[in-house]
């Protein structure tokens, strides 16, 4: 929940230029709020960045005050959307069934889900994490076909890790990366991506794990500078 329209306007200007020297065969999604995205469309037009949304609700229409659909969302250009979040399902009570409603609804509408799954300090601590989050990955895929599971996008968020400052290391992230995606025949190819306190420094030690395939960032990307740096860094 950061950058009003204005905001967001103005870190665009200052982003693009330099998103405009990257290598294109990186791919670069923003998801700012909501009241942001029209700007943030108007801006992004006729440039290699992608727009995405921080959430969705898993009906077209309805009565359902306060959501937003896929359709009002693809009429501004959105092409991505996060789902599951650990801060949804923490402070807005997501649950499992919730997720997998809105990634079914993603793939239908042509939106790629950006799929958040990710284990508290209790449950890590407590050495379910494996359980955990292979559990949390099946429930938010189960019945897609594998051409399906091809088109979605997984994060992996240890929840302990997000805006605390301390990450997880890399090799015990690509381990648990590597078992999400060995959890489902389909994921071979799926992109996933570390979220967790990744930055500018950290980056290049956990791209270099064969499974992790980016970052879902968070703190790292309000900075124009920071987050083209964080990208730079990434592609080399």
């Amino acid at each position: 929940m950061h950058k009003t329209a204005a905001d967001t306007a103005a870190f665009l200007d200052l982003f693009l230029p330099k998103a405009a020297t990257l290598p294109h065969h990186v791919e670069i999604v923003l998801a700012p709020p909501f009241p942001s995205i029209p700007a943030a469309w108007q801006a992004l037009r006729n440039t290699r960045v992608r727009l995405g949304a921080q959430t969705m609700h898993w009906e077209l229409e309805g009565a359902f005050t306060g959501e937003v659909s896929a359709p009002m969302l693809r009429e501004f250009g959105v092409s991505h959307v996060i789902v599951g979040h650990s801060e949804r399902r923490a402070y807005c009570n997501e649950t499992d069934e919730a997720v997998h409603r809105k990634v079914r609804t993603a793939l239908e509408q042509g939106i790629t889900p950006i799929v958040a799954v990710g284990e508290t300090l209790e449950q890590r601590n407590a050495g379910i994490i494996d359980e955990h989050v292979i559990w949390q990955t099946r429930l938010a895929l189960r019945g897609l076909a594998n051409v399906d599971l091809a088109r979605v996008i997984l994060a992996y968020e240890p929840i302990w890790a997000i805006g605390t400052g301390r990450s997880c290391a890399p090799d015990e992230a690509q381990r648990v990366m590597r078992a999400i995606r060995g959890c489902l025949d389909g994921l071979s190819e799926a992109p996933i991506l570390y979220g967790g306190s990744m930055n500018a420094q950290n980056v290049a030690d956990y791209l270099r794990e064969p499974d992790i395939n980016g970052g879902l960032v968070g703190g790292a990307s309000l900075d124009p500078d920071g987050f083209a740096s964080l990208i730079a860094t990434a592609t080399a």
